[in-house]
């Protein structure tokens, strides 16, 4: 029908388009804007030409690790080893 049904996650109204313009010219792909940790699940193609046939992809977005920290044991001396460590949760 040339639209998508956001379901209960209104969230992803002005994130979500199709990648042509035209899905009818058979590729109804979708792109997700900007993801974000609770658009994880299920997401459904249905398409109806004849009879329905329906595509399932289950979606799960990680959440993106934070800065790290990152500091260096030893002294920066000609000959002499120092060791960079890095951090994050």
């Amino acid at each position: 029908d040339h639209h998508v049904n956001y379901g209960s996650s209104s969230g992803l109204q002005d994130r979500v388009t199709f990648v042509h313009k035209d899905p009818s010219q058979y590729d109804a792909s979708i792109r997700l804007a900007d993801l974000q940790v609770s658009d994880t699940g299920t997401y459904q193609c249905r398409v109806k030409k004849n009879t329905v046939a329906v595509h399932e992809v289950i979606v799960t977005v990680q959440e993106k690790p934070a800065t790290p920290q990152c500091w260096t044991e030893g002294e920066p001396n000609e000959g002499s080893s120092i060791l960079l460590r890095c951090y994050s949760r």
